[in-house]
């Protein structure tokens, strides 16, 4: 035990960052000691809450891990006081702390005198629990090697035999540790591995040779302490990392690990990385943390180009990279990543090829670049592009995949009387982005220039323009000649001997003239048919010379739409009351844009005009609405509508000016006026025809009474109701019974005509209730006369009522639009 307490007193000293004093402790102690003497407790996690490591500065004392303070062999305090220091270790934290402990003789007290009976109490040593023996992992011996000893305080009245059972003893591993019997020492047999066993816990026992056992059985712990014998190992063979090139210094690589297989958190198992080489052996390119193992990158440019991959050999040692600590080294290969930093650059600056014209879809060179990024990496895949000369995109340039070359291509046909040669100039660059270095300098673009002969050879007419628009108005009459569509000799630039035609399969909308080229149209191009609703077709022409050489070309016919509709109004009966608020009319064309809107409305009726107007509400509708003096009745107005390609449309629009709320009202009684001129309704006719019937019976029977006898009149004071009574006081006559008179019945008080019946045939007809004209039986004779209703003296007279005064009584009544209640009725 003594010589490794100096050994971790050293360790602590090597690995402490900072130390500082806790509370001193005092303990009062006899000023003799004896060996495994409890000397006190000290409350270690006040002092440090995760002591991990725990020591005495003097070796004549141990501490444990609660605290407890023993001596390790008997001692006399040589002073009045002794003191010494437990030293505390966080590992992990790298902190040390330090509590100092004095030991102070108790004084000495004079014993009381006690009575000859008092018996002396004596506190003696308890042996039989001792604190937790260590052994030293692959200590040399000499073997046997005691490590503890166990007593029983019974041993000095009897005879006591000790014995134990457990690991170490009768168990895996077996024979490590015995005890002696008669004694109770602890001995080791041999050399232990703390990696493989750090503790044991064996059972002892103490017996009687009788077998009694005054003591309860007892656990003791022998703990192995760690020997500094495993180096670090690293956790992989070869470490592998990846950096891109040009990183910034600091950028982390990758990090190496290594464990060992000692006591963790001690010295044993502090390890320290270092880098012991670096190949190429040039200016060192990255760090490495000696606590975390965490590679960066030190080098502030990385080119790829010039140093592909870097080896390391790197070192893992214990003990805290002390030169004593076991040690072991590991390879690490870091490999640079390829960045974009280079530009390609052409092989040839200048190139030259031939192609035949009007060849078409063939390859005619390729060109190649070089790139001092990594082949096969977006950083060295090449992308060209033409940046001159080819402004009607007759070439275009792709790259292989497989060999990064720039493929150039002839996509449009080449004209050798146009150009006998083209100069091309091509740029490349790269996939990817360039990435450059700090403080480099901008890349440029490398280009080449292609000169490409072109070559003659024997063509056929060429169409010019090659695609020939024609427009065509609609509904155009067959035959019409619409435009002319000819093609050259590309030798000799004119079109004598070419001949055209159309081939067949396509839309028979126009035919050539086989030697002018003239385009007619053999059909009548609508758009309303179902063929032509594209109002587009393309037509492809044949130009052949006399050698027979052909040429295409294509005639794009275009139906442009025309103003062959007329505008119409969508709605043309309206109903209007009497609030007469106006009428939208809307019209609508079949044709399109520019000839429907805007429309222009107008009455084409002077007289109707002057009675109703016309407002314009939008392109399509106008307001109709009447004037303030247009009488009720049905109108039929004339409108006409033009649209915007002056084509007029006419409409007639019925309009029904009724007296009434709201439409549903309106029954068809108003009279109907058309043309400026009023004519009358079915139902005014009737009773025009109607009252002219009554007026020529009432004429028929005056002329009939003045005929056949006296007319007696009497006037009586009912003259201002204006009631015209006519009676008969005679017997009937000639006249009163001519079938020429039609007989009447009597109607309704309320008003109307009738005629009350008796023994005679009467007439009577009435407007009103106060005016009466009526024909009446009375003493055998005929009278014409006026009788007041209360009786009156009659007046006699003969046949004094004229035409003119029966037309005055009844005219006024025939201008009614109907006459109510007139009825015509025969007696029986």
């Amino acid at each position: 035990m003594a010589p490794a307490a100096p050994r971790l007193i050293l360790g602590l000293l090597v690995l402490s960052l900072c130390c500082e004093a806790c509370k001193k402790v005092i303990f009062h102690v006899p000023s003799e000691l004896e060996a495994d003497m409890l000397v006190g407790r000290v409350d270690l996690k006040e002092c440090l809450q995760s002591a991990e490591f725990i020591s005495s500065s003097d070796g004549n004392f141990k501490v444990l891990e609660d605290g407890s303070v023993y001596t390790t062999s008997a001692l006399s305090l040589s002073a009045e006081k002794k003191t010494f220091t437990i030293l505390l270790k966080d590992i992990q934290e790298q902190v040390q702390k330090k509590i100092h402990v004095s030991l102070v003789e108790e004084e000495k007290k004079t014993p009381k005198t006690r009575h000859a009976r008092d018996t002396v109490l004596k506190r003696t040593k308890r042996r039989w629990g001792p604190i937790p023996s260590v052994m030293i992992e692959n200590s040399l011996g000499p073997f046997p090697l005691q490590i503890q000893q166990v007593q029983s305080d019974t041993a000095q009245n009897y005879t006591i035999y000790y014995s134990a059972t457990g690991p170490g003893i009768d168990q895996d591993p077996k024979g490590l540790f015995y005890i002696e019997r008669e004694t109770g020492n602890i001995f080791a047999t041999r050399a232990v591995d703390r990696e493989q066993y750090p503790s044991f816990q064996i059972i002892c026992f103490a017996t009687t040779p009788d077998g009694y056992s005054p003591e309860v059985p007892l656990v003791h712990t022998i703990r192995i302490e760690d020997d500094n014998d495993n180096a670090p190992y690293f956790t992989q063979d070869l470490f592998e990392f990846c950096v891109p090139e040009n990183s910034k210094p600091g950028v982390v690589v990758g990090k190496v690990i290594a464990e060992d297989r000692d006591e963790p958190y001690t010295l044993h198992t502090t390890l320290k990385y270092r880098i012991v080489s670096q190949t190429p052996p040039i200016t060192p390119a990255f760090s490495l943390h000696g606590d975390t193992g965490v590679i960066s990158v030190l080098l502030p440019q990385l080119d790829r180009e010039l140093v592909p991959s870097y080896t390391l050999l790197v070192e893992v040692r214990d003990m805290a990279g002390q030169p004593f600590g076991l040690c072991t080294t590991g390879t690490v290969v870091v490999k640079i990543e390829d960045t974009n930093d280079n530009a390609p650059s052409f092989k040839q600056l200048q190139y030259e090829t031939r192609v035949e014209e009007n060849r078409v879809s063939v390859e005619i060179l390729r060109v190649s670049v070089v790139d001092l990024d990594e082949p096969g990496s977006p950083g060295s895949g090449a992308v060209y592009e033409i940046i001159r000369g080819n402004d009607d995109q007759a070439f275009e340039i792709t790259t292989d995949k497989n060999t990064n070359e720039g493929i150039l291509c002839v996509v449009k046909g080449l004209d050798y009387e146009t150009a006998k040669q083209r100069v091309l100039v091509i740029g490349v660059n790269n996939e990817a982005p360039y990435l450059l270095a700090p403080h480099s300098q901008q890349l440029s673009q490398s280009t080449c220039s292609v000169t490409v002969h072109v070559l003659d050879v024997d063509e056929g007419p060429v169409f010019k323009p090659c695609l020939l628009r024609l427009d065509v108005k609609e509904c155009e009459d067959i035959g019409t000649a619409i435009g002319r569509y000819v093609a050259e000799d590309p030798e000799t630039g004119n079109s004598e001997g070419i001949r055209y035609r159309i081939p067949p399969g396509q839309c028979n909308w126009i035919n050539i003239d086989d030697r002018s080229g003239e385009v007619r149209t053999v059909r009548v191009l609508d758009r309303d048919i179902g063929e032509m609703r594209r109002g587009q077709c393309n037509i492809t022409v044949l130009a052949i010379d006399r050698n027979g050489k052909t040429g295409t070309g294509t005639i794009q016919v275009c139906i442009v739409p025309g103003n062959k509709n007329f505008p119409r109004i969508t709605q043309t009966d309206y109903i209007m009351c009497r609030d007469r608020k106006p009428i939208c009319l809307t019209a609508q064309d079949g044709d399109e844009a520019p000839y429907s809107a805007p429309f222009v409305y107008r009455i084409t009726d002077r007289n109707l005009a002057s009675m109703w107007k016309l407002t314009p509400h939008d392109d399509n509708s106008w307001y109709l609405s009447p004037k303030s003096d247009t009488p009720y009745g049905i109108y039929e107005i004339p409108v006409s509508v033009t649209d915007n390609g002056g084509k007029i449309g006419e409409n007639i629009v019925r309009v029904n000016l009724c007296d009434c709320v709201t439409p549903t009202e309106c029954d068809g009684r108003t009279r109907q006026l058309s043309g400026g001129n009023v004519t009358l309704g079915l139902w005014a006719i009737l009773a025009m025809i109607l009252g002219s019937l009554l007026l020529l019976l009432i004429l028929i029977t005056i002329c009939g009474c003045c005929g056949g006898g006296v007319m007696h009149r009497q006037v009586t004071d009912d003259c201002a109701n204006h009631n015209l009574i006519i009676s008969n006081t005679e017997a009937p006559g000639e006249e009163v019974m001519d079938h020429n008179i039609i007989p009447l019945q009597n109607t309704c008080d309320q008003g109307g005509y009738g005629v009350k019946t008796g023994e005679q045939q009467t007439f009577e007809m009435v407007k009103g209730r106060g005016h009466t004209l009526e024909s009446v039986k009375g003493g055998g004779h005929q009278t014409l006369g006026s009788v007041k209703e209360g009786g009156g003296q009659p007046m006699m007279d003969t046949c004094r009522y004229s035409y003119s005064e029966w037309h005055n009584f009844t005219h006024p009544r025939l201008g009614e639009e109907s006459i109510r209640g007139h009825t015509l009725i025969k007696n029986n």
